[in-house]
């Protein structure tokens, strides 16, 4: 039943791609709207997320938010399929570019590409891999079928995916050897390597492993963005200069300032981020669970 099942999430999803992109990006839009009008357990996260990082938002303003934001997520789910099995040419057609680097230079210094989950990161990855092959560090799926299926889709263009729990030593070697390499350290993973400072004023259990590994590699940190444009036009990549005194001599500084910058690319766009996701699963100390 299982096999049936992934075959037919594979069918579905090389339908999508061969669809015309607005037409996919409209029904996602829709279904995402129909299903926040029922109760379910993601709505209730997305809900509590920006009750506790915009306490100055009125409850109708952020259910209007929240509305939206699935909007973009389930439009980002039927858009997997463009994604994953598109053409190189189609997915090139879909993004603009805007980068404060040379994103072909060969002889660049080490350097970690510090992705953000806004949902649109999936192509911004995909397209990067298009220019240069780097490596891409992610986190595997209950679902083998799914982790697997999504592995192979996101490095068939160059890059080379490593599961987040691999040695660190592999990473720094790859980034020694002038790979460079992407991850992303917005999400709570738990509170082993990681610190608690603040994400719009809340404590939120944050990586070190980008602190870490660019000090340890000596590899500069380049933030980047993928907005979803309006009017159904497709995507903007925003790859941004390095970060500045970037690492520094304080891990929990780093974490501060990784979540700075975030803070102010989801006031850009803020439906666009990746509210559905429990950012605040663990707490301090002392602090009451918020789900």
């Amino acid at each position: 039943m299982e096999q049936v099942g992934h075959l037919l999430v594979v069918a579905l999803l090389r339908t999508l791609s061969i669809l015309p992109y607005q037409l996919v990006a409209r029904l996602g839009s829709a279904i995402g709207a129909a299903l926040y009008a029922l109760p379910g357990r993601r709505k209730h996260i997305v809900l509590v997320n920006l009750h506790l990082c915009f306490p100055e938002k009125s409850e109708r303003e952020c259910d209007e938010l929240a509305r939206e934001h699935f909007r973009h997520v389930v439009r980002s789910y039927l858009e997997r399929g463009v994604q994953w099995f598109g053409s190189a040419r189609k997915i090139r057609n879909l993004v603009q570019i805007e980068s404060a680097i040379d994103l072909e230079d060969k002889n660049a210094p080490p350097t970690i590409f510090l992705g953000f989950h806004f949902v649109g990161i999936e192509i911004g990855c995909l397209v990067y891999s298009l220019k240069m092959p780097a490596a891409s560090l992610y986190t595997r799926m209950s679902n083998t079928r799914l982790c697997d299926l999504a592995k192979r889709q996101r490095g068939r263009f160059g890059a080379e995916m490593i599961e987040r729990s691999t040695s660190a030593r592999k990473i720094v070697r790859l980034l020694q050897e002038g790979k460079p390499v992407m991850l992303a350290a917005d999400m709570d993973h738990g509170i082993d390597n990681s610190v608690f400072v603040p994400f719009f004023g809340v404590p939120a259990c944050t990586l070190t492993s980008v602190s870490r590994l660019a000090r340890v590699g000596h590899a500069r940190v380049v933030p980047f963005v993928t907005e979803v444009l309006p009017d159904f036009k497709g995507y903007r990549l925003t790859v941004f200069a390095p970060l500045s005194n970037f690492p520094s001599e304080s891990e929990t500084d780093d974490a501060r300032c990784m979540n700075a910058f975030l803070e102010t690319q989801v006031m850009k766009i803020p439906a666009q981020y990746y509210w559905v996701h429990r950012r605040f699963k663990h707490r301090p100390p002392g602090m009451p669970a918020v789900y």
